[in-house]
């Protein structure tokens, strides 16, 4: 249970000038220079982060590369790392309020998401990976008699990580987790814009006994600090979570440096089909709602598309508008507030663009796609619901990363498949309905890496989360995650 005693208390706490993580050190940036963090609650002054330099990058990744190649932790015997991040993740567990109300402070997601999708999403996953780092073996394969081959999984080295401001402690963990556990050692570049959970989560990984140099943080802007980890010539594989436009420029900076492996978790502008014979509509509207809605649509899995029957077309859109309208907006700190604050004025500024550019390509506003309580000082917008959405239409193909939500109307499964696959993206999406073959032919026919059926979100850890198309590649989640910080060394033995 939530205590809003407790929320308030912590929330009145001033936060510190913040600095790097290198070699088990704080150190200040390498010329001294800090940025400002703002809230997104109220606009208020929170902290400064160290702004990093390409000199702090290269202190960082040389100091990971020493501890990777003296074996203090990739030598590590597994089952010595499985008890240190399971520490680890006792630790964000013991102290999940104090780090979600800091990531609140910092990016404005709503408390009640916060708590479980943030500390609480993290402990799970270090747990996950940690309870694997002794059961995952190499292989011996049939070879004929008087031979023997093994197949080794190796950690691949010094593994650079990048994350965004939407969840920044969860997807971190989803990153850092299965690189850590196989052995590698990492250098993390946190979000300009939200550091200081992340800042928080690293400290507790030193206090959980993670020897020194193997988790290595250095905060700063994507222009320098990831600039310089896509083109270090020593990081062995670079994880990132974001634009497809950042994503891009990694490939390339990986091209113009060593070729180091890129996975890449990018946009997503995901359909939710609704069929007339869904098992229960109004479950289905509330989930529409929440898809969409919830951490004011920042989420890269959203259901920002809502591709719904004819015949039930105006009923469940009336419906969802209803609920869109009861939510309530405000301080992502009150236990009672269902949306929290946009991340940013920009964002704000884009999200509102996108509806207005909607509504002149012909889609109908039925509620929201305005700035509100703006005498916070804090950036919020209203749930927006926009009608007769055509394919054609940008924001039918454009992810919005915002509480908008574009409804069109089908009359065939094909047709829905059709609409569904209508972009350039493929992480996600979901399809309503009783029939079971209708299920199967529509999860077949969408070109995405997940899928629900008859529910909108709530998968974990356990299975993998990947896209297809431009929304990136890689895995997260899952034991598949362990692929992409292993190398496969194949030895071949005569005896």
């Amino acid at each position: 249970m939530l205590d809003q005693t407790r929320i308030d208390a912590l929330r009145l706490e001033a936060v510190p000038s913040q600095q790097h993580l290198i070699n088990g050190t704080w150190q200040d940036a390498s010329d001294g220079q800090t940025l400002d963090v703002h809230s997104p609650i109220d606009g208020s002054h929170l902290s400064r982060i160290a702004a990093g330099t390409a000199h702090d990058v290269d202190t960082a990744v040389a100091a990971a590369r020493q501890a990777f190649a003296d074996g203090r932790w990739s030598r590590m015997p597994p089952v010595q790392r499985k008890k240190i991040l399971c520490r680890f993740a006792d630790l964000i567990a013991e102290n999940a309020l104090e780090l979600a109300v800091l990531g609140v402070r910092d990016n404005g997601t709503e408390i009640g998401m916060a708590i479980k999708a943030e500390p609480g999403s993290a402990a799970q996953t270090l747990r996950f990976y940690a309870e694997a780092v002794d059961k995952l073996a190499g292989e011996i394969a049939p070879t004929p008699d008087g031979t023997l081959a093994l197949v080794h999984r190796d950690p691949v080295g010094v593994v650079g990580v990048i994350v965004p401001w939407n969840f920044p402690v969860m997807i971190a963990a989803w990153k850092i987790a299965p690189a850590l556990a196989a052995g590698n050692s990492v250098v993390m570049k946190p979000p300009e814009s939200a550091s200081l959970a992340l800042l928080k989560m690293a400290s507790l990984a030193k206090e959980a006994g993670l020897p020194d140099g193997v988790l290595n943080v250095v905060t700063g802007t994507g222009q320098v600090v990831g600039e310089a980890l896509g083109l270090h010539m020593d990081v062995d594989v670079l994880a990132f979570t974001g634009s497809g436009a950042t994503g891009r420029r990694l490939l390339e900076y990986s091209a113009r440096s060593n070729l180091k492996r890129c996975y890449l978790e990018l946009g997503g502008k995901s359909p939710n089909v609704v069929f007339a014979d869904a098992p229960d509509l109004e479950v289905a509207a509330q989930a529409t709602a929440n898809g969409i809605f919830r951490n004011s649509g920042q989420v890269c899995i959203a259901g920002s598309r809502l591709i719904v029957e004819r015949s039930i077309h105006k009923a469940f859109t009336e419906r969802v508008v209803e609920i869109a309208n009861s939510l309530t907006i405000g301080d992502p700190l009150q236990i009672n507030t269902e949306i929290g604050a946009v991340h940013s004025e920009m964002q704000l500024a884009q999200n509102l663009e996108f509806v207005a550019k909607a509504e002149a390509e012909g889609a109908t506003r039925l509620t929201g796609g305005e700035r509100v309580l703006q005498d916070t000082g804090g950036t919020y917008m209203s749930p927006t619901v926009l009608d007769n959405v055509t394919a054609e239409s940008t924001i039918f193909r454009k992810e919005v990363f915002g509480p908008v939500l574009s409804v069109t109307p089908f009359d065939t499964m094909d047709e829905a498949i059709q609409l569904a696959n209508a972009t350039e993206f493929g992480l996600s999406g979901a399809v309503w309905t009783s029939n079971l073959s209708t299920a199967h032919r529509v999860t077949m026919g969408i070109h995405s890496g997940m899928l629900h059926v008859n529910t909108y979100g709530g998968s974990d850890v356990t299975i993998p989360m990947g896209g297809m198309k431009q929304s990136g590649n890689g895995i997260d989640k899952s034991l598949h995650a362990f692929d992409k910080y292993v190398n496969l060394k194949s030895v071949w033995m005569k005896i």
